[in-house]
């Protein structure tokens, strides 16, 4: 019988040879508008077998999991996990600061934020520099690892969570609709509203060509 994709990431993580593995992923890089999610998800794998295991069957990258099943493999992972953190990085700071630098900044805050510290963390496909506790990039984590997709699966389900309610805030833009991604549906009401305050204007988007454009109440 051929494994499912949640026993294939819980075997990498094992196969590291220790007890404690810490994951750390992101949602909302690519978006237009919201904020970044950064979660960080220890698993405690001298505890994390049997029935605890079970209900992790459908883990993987949260863009291969329908929304149902994330919402489902949430509450799996909250109770799997040793500790789980999450930040979230408002339009305004990835505007003041970047995006690559709020990315790292908040990857490195959920390493260090879980506990008991973690023997081995692994990071989807970004270094952090000598500021973060020692962690490994791996490339195509959240396909790869347990703790990373967990991660991944907290990140999305929490930034999707968030856009619902900002779509409640901002109901000219459909944020429920694309959670903040560019779609022709969510460039032509920017074009005809501006953009808001949850929008980030320091991207280059085609819909803010317009000069002196500002964000709408």
């Amino acid at each position: 019988m051929a494994s499912s994709s949640g026993q294939r990431l819980l075997r990498y993580d094992r196969r590291l040879g220790v007890r404690f593995v810490a994951g750390a992923d992101e949602a909302g890089r690519g978006s237009l508008a919201g904020p970044l999610v950064v979660a960080g998800v220890l698993f405690d794998y001298a505890s994390l077998h049997g029935h605890r295991t079970r209900p992790l069957a459908l883990l993987n990258d949260s863009k291969q999991v329908d929304p149902e099943i994330r919402e489902t493999l949430l509450r799996a992972v909250l109770q799997a996990a040793a500790h789980v953190s999450v930040r979230v990085i408002p339009a305004c700071d990835i505007d003041r600061n970047g995006l690559h630098r709020s990315n790292l900044s908040g990857l490195r805050d959920v390493l260090t934020d879980l506990a008991p510290r973690a023997e081995v963390s692994l990071v989807d496909g970004f270094r952090l520099g000598p500021l973060a506790p020692p962690h490994s990039a791996v490339v195509d984590g959240d396909t790869r690892s347990a703790a990373i997709a967990a991660a991944s699966i907290v990140a999305k389900v929490t930034r999707d969570r968030i856009m619902r309610r900002l779509d409640a805030l901002h109901p000219r833009y459909g944020f429920s609709r694309h959670v903040g991604y560019i779609t022709p549906f969510h460039s032509a009401a920017v074009r005809e509203h501006g953009p808001c305050e949850q929008h980030r204007l320091s991207y280059a988007a085609k819909c803010y060509a317009a000069e002196g454009l500002e964000p709408a109440a």
